[in-house]
């Protein structure tokens, strides 16, 4: 039996060391099978991705637009225009490039001048295209010429760029993060690292079955998938390990023997450890509702990484902390028999304050949850504008600064109108609504006419939204016509669209699935309720608060109509993993010793390794923002916030506040045990 006990975790801990080798190098291929553009995410019934269809009739291939634009303040000159159609010429040469480019074009105030690139999409890279393009360009520009490569093409490749940091420099963060507070929380040079590890291994699991998923189609990544799911497997992974490891010391203060104290520590934090987990993988699995592939593709990606990060930590993590044992905590070892720190420490002490004013604590933190609830109409979430999206400068946003300067803002990303060719000549004329510079046709082929419309504004600009509704709505009219609107102003709008539309959906559909699984684990309908509610409200404050701090502290221009469906999806999921691992225990105690005595010293003793959990998992996920990005700087603030009010507020405070002051009730239409004494 001694020998049984000793092979069997040796034998997991080999194993994992064999799935890490093989998994492990897929987390930085994960690049290599991500997709940036906004057209491959949306609808299939989005009508913007009916005009890229119709599209591949007038061309067989895929074109992401690179437009070139030079600027000179004292005025283009011929030597510039030379160099320009030179390079333009030579430029058909690079591999990856589609064609010829178009002829260069002086701007009215003969300032600037641009030219178009056509860089090829269809299993191409246009990303490293455009960098050779950029460095054809930059290589004997007359001085003083001042050359930008912008459009769809450097947008494209400038998020690949930003996106670059995820492979690298987004995981040695989160790493370092997690060491220094797990140092902080057990003073043990060894545990931080049995942890790391852990998630290192989830991490290469996760990987490797996204890889091969992503590889063969089965579903679409994108950068902003990338590095979520390195955080949430990093912060999972910790948070787990953190319950797993705080039960396991717990243990070794009641018996002598390590595999007994794993035993025990394992079959007590498995419900809920697993129903943690499973409540954020169903949440997560309800992106699939979604009408964004993107955010389809991140449901199962994010769920795959919390599915390793919870094999990894009750299977890897235990294993090794049987062979450890206590050394584990060295230098402060939990000797047999030595008393317990929880009761006499801070949260022995918050928990007596708790059981001493419950109703008026609970008051209190509602009060102050609902201040934070009234700055939620601030947030601004209708959507930006794409150069927005980056939060440092960048070749593509400034090219599109100048363009937007001296020639109509959509220069170079014409809207695309797509209508019957008997019907040509009307369909042109609604086109041509405000906004709108002018619109020529570019090709016809089957019966079909394809019209190119330059909008005043800047293609990714609100005002280049509005035009093509206005466009769209205008064109629509048009009898028998059968005209669509597209090209990347109508992407982005779909896009909006969609966004707009998931969130109405989804939302009510997560409260229903969580709701579904704390009824099974708490056995109860009340507690479920109130636990969701704490949970939505708090939400409500982050958003609150986060809209004060975006508008003014940080000066964002605004934010994705998807901001507030991915902070609902991690900040309800993950707060309520918060609650489930503190009532949780919380039953466990009160079916010996009724509600109140078994809320106080639950809170009491999960207090110290939950509040760790949140602080790791908040910490994680603001290492996103060191990918500069505007869309996870503020997922990252919005649940790293969220994540902390949870943990010190909710969690410590309103819950346990509010189930001392409704009692045994709080479990209906269950009862507890026999086994617990009567209450009052």
């Amino acid at each position: 039996m001694g020998r049984v006990r000793w092979w069997l975790p040796a034998l997991l801990v080999v194993l994992w060391l064999a799935i890490g080798g093989i998994g492990g190098p897929f987390a930085g291929k994960l690049s290599d099978v991500a997709t940036n553009d906004n057209a491959a995410f949306l609808p299939e019934s989005a009508e913007a991705t009916e005009v890229e269809h119709l599209q591949r009739q007038f061309s067989d291939e895929q074109v992401f637009p690179a437009v070139v634009v030079a600027e000179r303040a004292s005025g283009i000159t011929e030597d510039d225009l030379r160099f320009l159609a030179e390079r333009g010429v030579a430029l058909a040469e690079v591999d990856g490039v589609a064609g010829q480019a178009s002829p260069p074009a002086k701007s009215e105030d003969e300032q600037a001048a641009q030219f178009v690139v056509p860089i090829a999409g269809d299993g191409g890279e246009p990303d490293k295209v455009v960098s050779e393009v950029r460095d054809e360009l930059a290589a004997g520009a007359p001085a003083g010429l001042t050359v930008l490569v912008t459009g769809p093409a450097g947008q494209i490749a400038d998020l690949v760029v930003a996106f670059g940091g995820i492979d690298g420099l987004l995981l040695l963060v989160a790493g370092l993060v997690v060491v220094v507070i797990l140092i902080v929380v057990y003073r043990s040079p060894l545990l931080p690292l049995l942890v790391l590890v852990s998630a290192v291994f989830a991490l290469g699991v996760a990987a490797f079955v996204v890889y091969q998923l992503a590889d063969h189609d089965v579903l679409k990544l994108n950068g902003q998938s990338q590095g979520i799911l390195f955080i949430l497997v990093f912060g999972a992974a910790t948070d787990y390990a953190l319950l797993m490891v705080s039960r396991f010391r717990e243990e070794l203060r009641d018996t002598d023997d390590r595999f007994t104290a794993i035993r025990t520590a394992w079959r007590a934090t498995l419900e809920p450890i697993a129903a943690s987990a499973g409540t954020v993988v169903i949440g997560l699995l309800c992106l699939l509702f979604s009408d964004l592939r993107s955010n389809q593709g991140l449901g199962p990606v994010a769920a795959i990484g919390i599915g390793a990060a919870l094999i990894a930590s009750l299977t890897f993590l235990p294993a090794t902390l049987a062979l450890v044992g206590r050394a584990a905590f060295w230098p402060f070892l939990p000797k047999h028999g030595s008393e317990k720190p929880e009761h006499r420490g801070l949260w022995g002490w918050i928990a007596r304050h708790v059981g001493a004013r419950p109703r008026l604590i609970w008051i209190v933190t509602t009060i102050v949850l609902l201040a934070g609830v009234a700055f939620v109409p601030q947030l601004k979430a209708s959507g930006t504008a794409q150069s927005d999206i980056f939060l440092t400068e960048v070749d593509s946003v400034r090219g599109q600064d100048v363009l937007s300067a001296h020639f109509p803002g959509g220069s170079g990303s014409p809207t695309v109108i797509i209508a019957k060719s008997a019907q040509a000549q009307q369909v042109a004329q609604a086109a041509e609504v405000d906004g709108v510079a002018n619109v020529r046709p570019a090709g016809e082929k089957n019966g079909l006419v394809l019209m190119q419309a330059t909008l005043d504004d800047p293609a990714d600009s609100e005002a280049a939204l509005s035009t093509v509704e206005r466009m769209r709505a205008a064109v629509h009219a048009v009898p028998d016509a059968d005209a669509h609107v597209g090209g990347q102003t109508a992407i982005q709008l779909d896009v909006q669209t969609a966004s707009q539309h998931d969130r109405t959906l989804i939302i009510p559909i997560v409260l229903v699935v969580i709701f579904l699984v704390l009824a099974l684990l708490l056995r109860a309908l009340l507690a479920p309720l109130l636990l969701i509610a704490t949970v939505v409200l708090s939400f409500g404050a982050t958003m609150g608060v986060s809209a004060l701090v975006f508008n003014h502290l940080f000066g964002f221009p605004g934010a994705d109509p998807a901001i507030p469906l991915f902070g609902f999806i991690f900040l309800v999921a993950l707060g309520i993993d918060y609650n489930i691992f503190l009532m949780t225990r919380v039953r466990e105690e009160a079916l010996e010793s009724g509600t109140r005595k078994g809320t106080l010293r639950g809170l009491a003793v999960t207090g110290g390794v939950i509040t760790s959990a949140g602080v790791v998992l908040a910490a994680t996920f603001a290492a996103l923002a060191v990918i500069p990005v505007l869309f996870l700087a503020q997922i990252a603030f919005i649940v790293a916030f969220g994540v902390l009010l949870d943990t010190i507020i909710v969690r410590s405070l309103l819950v346990p506040a509010l189930t001392i002051d409704i009692g045994r009730r709080i479990w209906w239409p269950a009862k507890l045990s026999r086994r617990a004494p009567s209450e009052s």
